[in-house]
C-alpha cells in the first residue's frame, strides 16, 4: 500500500500511524463521520488560495500554448442522480475538467459536472473554453472536436485513415502527453479514482478539498 505517499510521511512513521489507530479502533463510525464532515469544510477554506481560479488561469495561460483534457472521477450510483451515468465508462461519477501548459504545469482544474456530461460540453460550461480565447491555441483529444482545439482526426466512416492523418494524430498524441500524467497525477488522490461513498450532497464540498490539497501538495514549498 502506498498510502504514505498522499500524507508525506515515510513509511515507517505511517506504520507506526496505522499501529496507533488500529489499537484505538473502538471509535464508532457516526464519531469517524463526524470528524470528517467538520475537516473536509475546514481543509477547502485553509488550501482555497492554492487553487487557481478563473482568472489566474487566464493570466497563466494568455498567449501559451495549453492542452486539455478531461476525466471521470467516479461515484456511487445514487438512485435519483441518473446523470451521472458515464456512457463511455459504463460507470456513475463526475467530469472535471483540467487544463495544462505544454510542459504538463497544471493551469487550472474545473469543477465537478455529472457524469453524462460530454468533454466538449464540460469545455464550454465549466468556462474552460472562456479560457482558451485568452491561450495562444490548445490540443484536445477526439472529445474536444468542434471546440476549436486541434484535435485528432477520426476515422472515417466506412473507410480508414490515411498514413498522412496517421502520422498527423500520432503527433497530437505526444503533445498531450503531459496533460495526460497530469490527470494521472491528479487522481492518484483516492477520492478522484475509487467511488465516493458519502452522501450526495457532501460530494461538492470533498471535491474542492482534495482539489486544494492536490494544488497545495504541487506548489506550497516549491516557490
Amino acid at each position: 500500500m502506498r498510502y504514505y505517499r498522499t500524507t508525506g510521511l515515510i513509511v515507517t512513521q505511517m506504520q507506526e500511524l496505522v499501529r496507533r489507530v488500529n489499537n484505538a479502533r473502538d471509535t464508532s463510525q457516526p464519531t469517524i463521520s463526524r470528524y470528517i464532515a467538520a475537516l473536509v469544510p475546514l481543509v477547502k477554506s485553509v488550501l482555497e488560495e492554492f487553487v487557481p481560479s478563473a482568472a489566474d488561469a487566464i493570466e497563466i495561460v494568455k498567449g501559451r500554448v495549453v492542452l486539455v483534457d478531461g476525466t471521470l472521477t467516479p461515484c456511487w450510483s445514487y438512485e435519483d442522480h441518473q446523470e451521472l451515468w458515464n456512457k463511455k465508462h459504463q460507470t456513475t461519477g463526475f467530469n472535471a475538467q483540467l487544463i495544462s501548459l505544454l510542459d504538463g504545469t497544471a493551469a487550472w482544474i474545473s469543477g465537478p459536472l455529472p457524469g453524462k456530461t460530454h468533454d466538449a460540453k464540460a469545455f464550454k460550461e465549466t468556462g474552460a473554453a472562456d479560457m482558451l480565447k485568452k491561450a495562444g491555441g490548445g490540443f484536445g483529444d477526439k472529445g474536444y472536436q468542434g471546440t476549436g482545439l486541434v484535435t485528432p482526426k477520426k476515422k472515417p466512416q466506412g473507410g480508414e485513415l490515411t498514413l498522412s492523418d496517421k502520422e498527423y494524430n500520432s503527433q497530437i498524441s505526444s503533445f498531450r502527453a503531459p496533460v495526460e500524467r497530469l490527470v494521472g497525477h491528479f487522481k492518484n488522490w483516492k477520492i478522484f479514482h475509487t467511488d465516493y461513498r458519502r452522501p450526495y450532497d457532501t460530494y461538492p464540498d470533498a471535491f474542492d478539498a482534495a482539489r486544494a490539497l492536490f494544488f497545495f501538495s504541487i506548489t506550497w514549498g516549491f516557490e
